[in-house]
């Protein structure tokens, strides 16, 4: 478990480094992420379908400037991780029903920890604010690695803290009777598609041509979901 602890703890430190600060290649958002977390713990499919719920609630929020917001680079995989360590020992939808909730708060508090930092730099650039009046490059570059480098070492211990959690307590829950576990995934499925639906018709109405963009995705993905289960 050190071992699996470590390895979440560097990839959520990576992913959520991309969040905001660098690369911002998309690698952090559920779908990817989790993905990723269930690969490494042998189950790259479960993490995949744990980031496709995740992602409909992800629609609800748009990483835009200083907005607060979820912080999924280093929750999604840890919820992904998760997912795929209950099923290797127990029930798929019982893993689930625990590892897309856990996501959704780990993403809650990364979020806030996210704003404390943006706080902690506020206040390192004050104490510079003479340097950089004077456009000293050498100090922008400065506060810049030292964010980033903050910001690695934020996302690294949410995850690795997340992850001491989430793996005993899914091997714990999958493991549980639960009669009614089927209902698991629909009713996650149907959660998080109501709030990615609201999300999408607060965009169809506030921005225009959209609406197309949005029925075209919907008709590619549903014209590849045909094709594929032939």
């Amino acid at each position: 478990m050190i071992v699996d602890v470590l390895v979440l703890g560097m990839l959520g430190a990576i992913l959520g480094l991309d969040v905001v600060s660098f690369p911002q290649a998309q690698i952090s958002r559920p779908l990817v992420a989790a993905t990723l977390g269930g690969a490494c713990m042998g189950n790259a499919g479960v993490g995949l379908v744990c980031g496709v719920l995740l992602e409909l609630f992800a629609h609800e929020t748009l990483p835009f400037g200083a907005s607060r917001y979820p912080e999924w680079g280093s929750s999604s995989p840890i919820a992904g991780a998760a997912a795929a360590a209950g099923a290797a020992v127990g029930s798929v939808p019982m893993s689930l029903l625990f590892a897309v909730p856990f996501g959704l708060l780990t993403a809650s508090l990364g979020g806030w920890s996210m704003v404390q930092l943006r706080q902690l730099n506020a206040r390192l650039a004050r104490r510079r604010l003479d340097a950089l009046a004077r456009g000293s490059a050498r100090t922008v570059a400065g506060l810049q690695v030292a964010g980033a480098t903050a910001d690695l070492a934020r996302a690294g211990m949410v995850a690795m803290l997340a992850a001491i959690v989430a793996l005993p307590a899914v091997r714990w829950v999958a493991v549980q009777p639960a009669p009614m576990s089927v209902y698991a995934v629909p009713l996650l499925a149907s959660l998080g598609g109501a709030v990615a639906a609201g999300a999408a018709w607060k965009m169809f109405h506030a921005t225009s041509g959209t609406r197309w963009f949005g029925i075209a995705g919907l008709a590619v993905g549903t014209l590849l979901v045909a094709l594929m289960s032939r």
